[in-house]
């Protein structure tokens, strides 16, 4: 189900994974996030790659999973900004719950998607936990070549009005304020899991311990020979789905012990 939710006075869109056997009395929503498009791989509509891994998070775990469409990409309004993106994420948390009667909510993003999610789990109470694949650590690279950035965000259709940003140096001062590094220290004991390919040649995996360690009890899988584009891997899935699992089981136990099953029924 596509719907549009409002972000910052824009209309964004997000596909709705709802499952057909709910768990009962006890509702979780997982906002899932995507990456930044890649021209090599033709990421016009990123976000629609995410459909599949949305129904089958939903079905494996009995979850309603919105996937986002962040501002600047697919059919959301909007032009990119890192900024922007943090908002999304948060704005998005607050219509699932809101809209959709969840009762609790996680994050689960991968590359800039990953460490947006991070970032609001810092900042918004209403997330839980966060799920993060290939997140970089810092956006150094972004902040050093600003002109760069812009030029690519242009070819990849994520800014589309040849007039944004009206102030550039506004616009790259953005990527500063936003320190992930910072966010993994501020989650304050919310759950973290950290998934990386081992040849991940566009984020190194040394990011995900970075964020480990500044976060202090995250949980770190480095997956073996794999790659950047670990949303299309088996392992990270399995990976991903177990650990949504085990720690909404907790938070379940730790909040709400009557939605539990009784023992022997």
């Amino acid at each position: 189900m596509i719907l549009r939710f409002e972000s910052d006075g824009l209309e964004l869109t997000g596909r709705l994974s709802k499952p057909e056997n709910a768990a009962k009395g006890f509702a979780t929503g997982l906002v899932l996030c995507h990456g930044f498009p890649s021209l090599s791989a033709g990421d016009h509509d990123i976000a629609q790659s995410y459909y599949d891994l949305a129904d089958l998070i939903s079905e494996q775990l009995g979850w309603t999973v919105f996937a986002v469409t962040f501002r600047g990409c697919g059919n959301s309004q909007g032009n990119f900004s890192l900024q922007g993106w943090l908002n999304d994420v948060i704005n998005a948390t607050e219509y699932l719950l809101r809209e959709e009667q969840i009762n609790v909510a996680y994050a689960a993003g991968f590359g800039t998607g990953g460490a947006m999610a991070i970032n609001a789990a810092s900042r918004c109470d209403a997330l839980v936990g966060v799920a993060a694949v290939s997140p970089p650590s810092d956006f150094n690279d972004w902040i050093d070549e600003p002109e760069d950035l812009l030029r690519y965000a242009r070819r990849a259709g994520v800014i589309r009005d040849p007039q944004y940003p009206k102030d550039i140096e506004l616009w790259a001062n953005e990527l500063s304020r936003i320190q992930t590094v910072s966010a993994a220290e501020a989650m304050e004991g919310k759950p973290l899991l950290l998934v990386h390919g081992s040849d991940d040649r566009v984020v190194p995996s040394f990011d995900a311990r970075v964020l480990a360690d500044a976060h202090g009890s995250a949980d770190l899988r480095i997956i073996d020979g794999a790659t950047h584009r670990l949303r299309f891997d088996p392992r990270t899935t399995a990976v991903l789905i177990g650990w949504l699992d085990r720690k909404n089981r907790t938070h379940i136990k730790k909040t709400e012990p009557e939605y539990l099953p009784s023992e022997g029924k």
